[in-house]
C-alpha cells in the first residue's frame, strides 16, 4: 500500500506571503494536484494544535454518553443537519447498508447582515458539556477561513477573480462533522467505516483522525493510504467544485476501511469540515472550463438543488 507522499504536501503560509513566486507556486501546486488526484496536506493553516486537542476531548465526551442522552439531541425532522445521528443511519450513495459510524454535525451561524435566501436551521446546544458548542465553533471559523484562502488560490489557478468564491463560503452551509467509529464487535457483512464516496461540497478540510483507515482512489484505480502529518489538513475537492469546474478539479473517491481484526477494539474519531456555499450559488460550469476539448457535462443547478438531491441519496432526508 503506498503511503502519503502520493499525495502533494503545500504550504499555505507561502499563499500568504507578500512573495508572488511563492504565492504562484502555492496556486499551481494545489491546482496541479486538484486536478491530479483531488486532495492535498496542507501546513500552516489557521488552526492551532491546542484547540484540535481541545475539540478531540469534547467530541470524545460527548460520543462516551448514554446512547439515550445522545438520541434527545437527534434532529430527523431537518435531515439531520444539526445535533446528533446515530450509528448505522447514513449510508454512501448507491449502497443500501448503512456506515459504521454516529456523528454530530455543527453548522454556520450567519452574520445579521448575510442577506440569506434560506434560513439556517439553529445549532443543538448540549448541556451536558459547557465547553462542546464553544469549542466547536471556534474550529468551524477557522476551518471555514482556511478554506476560503484555498478557494482563494482555486480561483486564481481556474482563471477567475481572486475572490470569487468569498461572497458564497462566507455565511455558506457549511457542516463541521464530529465522527465516530464504534470499536467493531462482530465480523461486518459488507458494511465499512464509510464507503467509497465523493463528497457533495465543494471542498472538505479534514484535521487528524485519531487513527488510520482514509484512502483515496488514484486515477488508475489503486487505494492509496492518506494519513497526514499532526500539524496538516487533509484538503479534497467535492462534487459541487468538480461540477463547477466541469470536472477540471477531481472529486476523488474515497473511503475509510475497517482496520486489521487486532485493532477491532479502538474505536476511530475524525472531524471533517464540509464547505458549501449558499444554496443559491449556481453549479453552472464555468466558461473558463468549457472548451472544444472539454465539452460542458453538466446541467445547470444550483446548490441547493444539488444538496438536495443528494441527501436523497444517501438516506438522509426522504422525498
Amino acid at each position: 500500500m503506498s503511503s502519503l507522499h502520493n499525495i502533494p504536501s503545500v504550504d499555505l503560509a507561502d499563499f500568504l506571503s507578500e512573495n508572488e513566486k511563492k504565492r504562484q507556486k502555492f496556486v499551481q501546486e494545489i491546482g496541479q494536484a486538484y486536478e491530479e488526484i483531488g486532495f492535498v496536506a496542507l501546513k500552516n493553516h489557521f488552526l492551532d494544535q491546542d484547540l484540535v486537542d481541545h475539540l478531540y476531548r469534547e467530541v470524545k465526551a460527548f460520543f462516551a454518553l448514554p446512547l439515550e442522552t445522545k438520541k434527545k439531541y437527534e434532529r430527523k425532522e431537518i435531515g439531520g443537519q444539526r445535533g446528533y445521528t446515530a450509528f448505522g443511519m447514513e449510508h454512501a450513495k448507491g449502497r443500501k447498508e448503512g456506515d459504521l459510524k454516529e456523528f454530530w454535525h455543527f453548522g454556520q451561524i450567519p452574520d445579521k447582515d448575510a442577506n440569506l435566501t434560506e434560513e439556517y436551521p439553529e445549532n443543538v446546544q448540549v448541556t451536558e458539556l459547557p465547553e462542546f458548542n464553544k469549542t466547536g465553533r471556534k474550529a468551524y471559523e477557522l476551518l471555514e477561513k482556511t478554506g476560503i484562502y484555498v478557494l482563494r488560490a482555486l480561483a486564481l489557478y481556474i482563471g477567475l477573480e481572486e475572490t470569487y468564491f468569498d461572497y458564497w463560503a462566507s455565511n455558506g452551509n457549511s457542516i463541521l462533522r464530529p465522527i465516530h467509529y464504534p470499536p467493531i464487535t462482530r465480523e461486518p457483512e459488507k458494511a465499512v467505516r464509510a464507503a467509497e464516496h465523493g463528497d457533495i461540497n465543494l471542498i472538505t478540510l479534514l484535521m487528524g483522525a485519531s487513527s488510520g483507515g482514509l484512502q483515496v482512489q488514484r486515477k488508475d484505480g489503486k487505494w492509496i493510504d492518506a494519513i497526514p502529518k499532526e500539524d496538516e489538513l487533509v484538503i479534497n475537492v467535492g462534487d459541487m467544485l468538480e461540477r463547477l469546474t466541469n470536472n477540471k478539479l477531481r472529486s476523488t473517491i474515497h473511503r475509510v476501511v475497517n482496520p486489521p481484526k487486532e485493532q477491532w477494539s479502538k474505536p476511530r474519531y475524525s472531524i471533517p469540515f464540509f464547505l458549501h456555499p449558499r444554496s443559491d450559488m449556481k453549479l453552472n460550469c464555468l466558461e473558463e472550463c468549457i472548451d472544444k476539448e472539454h465539452p460542458k457535462q453538466y446541467e445547470d443547478i444550483t446548490a441547493g438543488e444539488f444538496l438536495r438531491q443528494r441527501l436523497i441519496e444517501i438516506g438522509l432526508i426522504k422525498e
